[in-house]
């Protein structure tokens, strides 16, 4: 990552800045991204939430039905409907903030394709990016800098018992 990281919806209502780099960076193939963006693929980038400053305008959550059932809410400027953020499964703390929204959507880059069962044929995968049929085990895969920021933001277990 070079530089700062700013972006917003294509209205200009909604703007932000990234405080951080993300923990990770997620192009995502399933068929759930295909349609919720109308293109092959999204590419997300997973950064807490507090890292997200929003420095004009508001978005609005629209719940997204999902292959899997599980809650997926996606924040989208009131006025234009660009998808700016979204989060899978209620987590208030982590966002999976939409990078094509960035001013410079070259800025980062995937560091992961999943999903990639359902890519479409035509689009074709870097030898130098890990790439998985469904999913990965996340532990496995992440730096360990991401890996700690990740257990700060996950809610405490209760004690077994």
């Amino acid at each position: 990552m070079s530089g700062e990281l700013t972006g917003g919806c294509a209205c200009g209502a909604v703007r932000y800045r990234l405080k951080s780099a993300p923990m990770f960076v997620h192009c995502c193939h399933c068929l759930d991204c295909q349609r919720q963006t109308g293109s092959a693929f999204v590419i997300n980038g997973l950064i807490e939430t507090d890292r997200i400053e929003v420095l004009s305008g508001e978005t609005r959550p629209y719940a997204m039905p999902t292959d899997s059932g599980h809650p997926h809410e996606v924040y989208r400027c009131p006025a234009c409907g660009v998808a700016v953020w979204s989060d899978y499964g209620r987590r208030a703390a982590l966002r999976f903030v939409r990078l094509g929204t960035l001013d410079r959507p070259d800025a980062l880059t995937p560091d992961v394709h999943i999903f990639t069962r359902s890519k479409l044929a035509w689009v074709r995968l870097p030898d130098d990016t890990p790439a998985f049929e469904a999913y990965y085990d996340t532990a496995s895969l992440w730096p360990a800098a991401s890996l700690e920021r990740r257990r700060a933001i996950r809610p405490a277990r209760p004690p077994p018992g």
